[in-house]
This record gives C-alpha cells, structure tokens and sequence, in this order.
C-alpha cells in the first residue's frame, strides 16, 4: 500500500528511488530518537551522476536546481529506509545543500530550491524547513549538488 507522500510523488511523475548505497564509510541514513539524520546525497539517478562539473561553468543553475530536486529524491528515500513509511514524517526540520560553484557563481539558495520546492510540494507544511546553501570548490565524484536532510518523525503508536 502507497502512503500519503508516495501518491504526492506519483502525481507529480516521481517514484521514490532505491537507496543509493554509499561512497565510504557511513550509512545513508541514521536514526536518533524521533529524528533521522540523511547522510549527503549526491543526485545519483540508475547508479550514475547524469551531470559533472561546476555549477556556473559546465552546470547550468537551472539544470543544478533539478539535480537539488534528485538530491532531495534520494534523501527522501534514505529517510525511508530508516523510518519505514514516509508517512511518520512530522517535519522536515532543515535541508543542508552543497553547491559545486564556479569561482564567480553566488546563485546557490536558487539551486537549492529544486529541493525545498520538492520537499514542500510532497510535504506540504511539514516539508517547510530551515536550509543552509553552501558553495563549495568540489563535491565527490565531481557532482554539482549535494543535499542532506534532519527530519522529525512523528511518535511511534
């Protein structure tokens, strides 16, 4: 049976991904009490990065600001494996977004919309969040985005 948030996502076209396993050493998502706690999640689509680079050289914003939205996928997705149902999300308590920026390029809260808009629109209130947006000389793998997500879950019955 799909949830509330999952039926939010295909309607918008979206399916909620495999967990993309991680890089190093570190588990995609962990849980503490009521709150999960994603690992970054780099906007991996069918095991790849479908872009490389910076954003404001070989990366156009607009593109990076769907890659945000990828990012916020899998994170969504890491919750889930942790929380068991997306459903149990209470709120999505803040976003942290990494920006791989040409040395001139200042639009990353823009980027970062890709995944506070997805987030708010599957969510609705609970997905309205603090966010920090960062902008970096590189990220792993060459990606252009980064997204980490602390979520609330609701209380277990």
């Amino acid at each position: 049976m799909t949830g509330r948030v999952e039926a939010a996502l295909a309607e918008r076209g979206l399916t909620l991904p495999q967990v993309v396993p991680p890089l190093a050493a570190y588990q995609p998502a962990v849980r503490s009490g009521v709150y999960v706690y994603t690992a970054g999640q780099l906007p991996m689509v069918d095991g790849k990065l479908p872009v490389t680079g910076k954003v404001g050289a070989e990366v156009t914003p607009e593109e990076a600001k769907d890659l945000a939205r990828v990012c916020a996928l899998n994170a969504l997705a890491a919750v889930k494996s942790v929380a068991g149902d997306l459903d149990r999300v209470a709120r999505v308590v803040k976003v942290v977004g990494f920006v791989a920026s040409a040395p001139d390029f200042t639009g990353q809260p823009a980027v970062l919309n890709g995944a506070s808009e997805l987030l708010g629109d599957v969510l609705g209130d609970r997905g309205v969040h603090a966010r920090s947006a960062v902008g970096v000389t590189v990220l792993p793998l060459d990606a252009p985005v980064e997204v980490e997500l602390q979520v609330e879950l609701l209380p277990e019955d």
